[in-house]
């Protein structure tokens, strides 16, 4: 019955002091969101009904996924070393219950919210995004497009297209457009043109001052001719690359994405993996640093709270630049993106092992 308890009173500490300081930090992020974007609002006449449950409705969750592993390290620090000032803890193992049985509602609480943290970025802040991003194109930004040069990619397996520019204002046009077709024998056609135009009534691109190649073996063919609609499996949002796009896509679009930008050979494939990783990986960080900030601010010290939110506030920092560094490998270097995203979580997870082994018992 005590543990019951016991169970009930850590539980109820740790939640309720994480939502509280996500709540305080929300409401003032809100506010200095809105002074500075008031003049967007009123310039272009948004309504105050989508800019509240539209826009900062759905910005909540994303906010409160983003900084979770941070501020339940921080509640953690700050709810058990009162505990530790008060002699709280020293009576708990005193009345013979152990240290790893004190664990245990602290690895109940994280696991809650680790698990909150998956379902949220994964399935309900992508959709959340969608709706938050249009408010922003609508009121905030201007619409979006390229200036990308030289742009290559692979639309189907052995097809190839590569267009010198793409402009999507005016006309959706790709200019000094080409496309190649390879087999296991090598190239069977090739198309050139000026300038290839999406007609979007249609769904099809019209090509301008073209030249076809079609080759069989030592048999060719060259047609030639002013204007052509095609269909090619390509569309203007491909040529729209934008990463905040993986903001807007649960955990399956995000995986079948990313299996089409392996096709095309996108240079943005690392970091759509990086963001996929980062969706499981974040979530069990928040595990890691419940169990370091358990260890640190269990013991009674001089210092008191702030001395322990101090040794927390920096673990933390090391931990995101941990996180900064190995992504960098990634994306300037050879390091797969998985090894990257989880190289904190093990350091961390061996930091934590050792913290609780010296932790007072």
């Amino acid at each position: 019955m005590h543990f019951k308890k016991l169970d009930s009173y850590i539980i109820k500490k740790f939640l309720g002091t994480f939502f509280y300081a996500i709540a305080l930090i929300i409401i003032i992020v809100i506010i200095f969101d809105i002074s500075e974007k008031i003049d967007d609002f009123i310039e272009k006449h948004a309504p105050l009904k989508d800019i509240i449950f539209v826009y900062y409705l759905n910005f909540i969750p994303y906010f409160v996924n983003l900084f979770s592993p941070l501020f339940t390290f921080i509640a953690v620090i700050y709810f058990t070393s009162r505990m530790a000032s008060n002699t709280e803890i020293v009576a708990i193992l005193s009345s013979g219950i152990s240290f790893r049985r004190l664990l245990r509602p602290y690895i109940i609480s994280a696991v809650f919210l680790a698990l909150l943290s998956f379902v949220l970025s994964n399935f309900i802040i992508p959709h959340a995004n969608k709706k938050r991003m249009e408010f922003e194109m609508s009121y905030i930004r201007n619409a979006r497009h390229t200036n990308e040069m030289n742009i290559h990619m692979q639309i189907n397996a052995g097809t190839y297209i590569y267009a010198e520019h793409y402009d999507a204002e005016p006309g959706n046009t790709a200019y000094h457009f080409s496309m190649e077709k390879i087999n296991d024998k090598g190239l069977y056609y090739k198309l050139i043109c000026d300038d290839a135009k999406w007609d979007s009534i249609k769904g099809s691109w019209v090509i301008e001052n073209y030249y076809i190649r079609k080759i069989d073996g030592l048999k060719e063919s060259l047609k030639s001719g002013r204007k052509l609609d095609t269909i090619i499996n390509l569309k203007p949002s491909d040529f729209l690359e934008n990463r905040q796009d993986i903001e807007t896509m649960d955990y399956s679009q995000l995986n079948n994405y990313i299996s089409k930008e392996k096709l095309k050979g996108s240079e943005n494939l690392t970091f759509y993996q990086l963001a996929k990783h980062k969706r499981i990986a974040f979530p069990f960080a928040t595990i890691v640093l419940t169990l370091i900030g358990v260890s640190l601010s269990s013991r009674k010290m001089r210092g008191g709270i702030g001395l322990h939110l101090g040794a927390g506030i920096s673990l933390s920092f090391a931990f995101i630049l941990f996180m900064q560094i190995s992504t960098t490998f990634t994306t300037n270097g050879n390091l797969p993106a998985f090894v990257a995203v989880w190289i904190p979580n093990v350091i961390f997870g061996v930091l934590s092992w050792y913290l609780l082994k010296i932790a007072p018992k």
